[in-house]
């Protein structure tokens, strides 16, 4: 693997907040020094910088890759091989915006992430979940109210399977985690894009919710939820949920469980944003784009109550369709509530957190994964500079962009 060296940057230790002048050398696909004249490795490339900003590479925690339109009702008949295309470009996208790791909540499995490990598509580092579970009627069941029939194919179109009662739930958790997910995401409440639920409602019974944390604990995985009301949001917490999306309605008693289960909120508030200026031109259901106000709403104030807080506070998106392309658009929204350093660590040490990998990724120091990126503008004065477009992203010691 070849090396690479980036001279005269201004490298950001996000632990810290801080500045270092220097160099920093990438071999065999990880950070192998940072300093002044750092010595090059026979053959390496090398890069003066002059002085450009220079970050972890960016890190987005809830992406749906193969959510190629906002119709998920219709996604659910299209072609696996057809969805798998549009997923291969949303997530060469994504690289290029900086995003060299993402989670997916819903819908890409092992084959996406093993095709970009081996090189197979260009794309950010992959961790799925593969399908969410949802109960009858929930936030996943994308049936009509006069339709009968679910598929539950683990190949066909979709984020989400139909899982009901205890054995219900473990048996469809044993699944996903026997074809390798690394989380188990559950629709704790009702949501936008389902038809027949309401986005104040609770989802799932106790026992269902801790039988579903029992089966991920058991494999070393964990839980996370889709929830909206605080009653959704509280309930799963207490049922040993350790992350919650979204959130928007949140409660004083959620940010308290929160913290003291020392779990992590993804609040996705561009999707939102996007959802209402342009849903439905890009398939979203005039019956779902009518409830984006119920939760647009409280989205921000939601992520203010959670800062106060202590919460730990992770960058995520959840965009669908052509809608993806808004996906650095989070940054300038967070901005009306967060720090740029706030921001910055959501989206970098903060993410590794949460999918487990501290110090692996989100981190410029020696031995991590060689992902960054950099920009022309100090993003700790205007973290808008890292909406675009970028001065060059790296990714496992690749020059991808730039």
């Amino acid at each position: 693997m070849n090396s690479l060296v980036l001279r005269n940057a201004l490298l950001l230790d996000v632990e810290s907040g801080t500045y270092r002048e220097g160099d920093l050398v990438c071999a065999d696909g990880r950070i192998a020094e940072t300093g002044p004249r750092a010595a090059a490795p026979a053959g390496a490339t090398e890069v003066d910088l002059r002085g450009g900003y220079v970050l972890p590479g960016l890190i987005d925690a809830h992406v749906h890759v193969a959510g190629i339109t906002a119709d998920t009702t219709a996604l659910r008949g299209w072609s696996p091989s057809y969805i798998a295309a549009g997923a291969v470009r949303n997530m060469g996208a994504m690289l290029d915006r900086g995003f060299t790791t993402v989670r997916d909540v819903g819908g890409a499995d092992y084959g996406f992430a093993a095709a970009q490990e081996d090189g197979l598509i260009r794309g950010p580092r992959l961790i799925f979940g593969g399908k969410a579970l949802s109960q009858t009627g929930g936030h996943g069941d994308k049936r009509t109210a006069g339709v009968r029939v679910y598929d539950d194919h683990p190949f066909c179109g979709g984020s989400s399977r139909v899982a009901d009662g205890v054995d219900g739930v473990r048996l469809a958790a044993r699944d996903e985690l026997r074809r390798g997910a690394h989380h188990i995401k559950v629709m704790a409440s009702g949501g936008v894009a389902s038809p027949t639920d309401h986005i104040d409602s609770t989802q799932y019974s106790m026992d269902e919710l801790r039988a579903i944390v029992d089966e991920a604990r058991a494999a070393g995985r964990y839980v996370t939820v889709h929830a909206y009301p605080p009653a959704a949001i509280n309930r799963a917490l207490e049922a040993g949920a350790r992350c919650v999306e979204h959130g928007n309605l949140l409660d004083d008693r959620s940010v308290q469980l929160l913290v003291e289960r020392e779990a992590f909120l993804v609040p996705t508030l561009v999707t939102y944003w996007a959802l209402q200026r342009e849903g439905m031109e890009h398939g979203l259901p005039r019956g779902s784009w009518e409830k984006v106000a119920q939760v647009l709403e409280g989205g921000l104030g939601a992520l203010e109550r959670a800062v106060r807080g202590g919460v730990a506070v992770v960058f995520g998106t959840d965009l669908l369709g052509g809608m993806q392309r808004f996906q650095s658009e989070e940054f300038r929204i967070r901005a009306e509530v967060q720090s740029p350093l706030e921001i910055i660590r959501s989206a970098t040490s903060v993410a590794a957190e949460l999918v487990r990998m501290p110090g692996e990724i989100g981190t410029l120091r020696p031995g991590a994964r060689a992902d960054l990126i950099v920009v022309d503008t100090d993003p700790l004065a205007d973290v808008t500079a890292l909406a675009g477009p970028l001065r060059m992203v790296v990714q496992s010691g690749r020059i991808e962009v730039g």
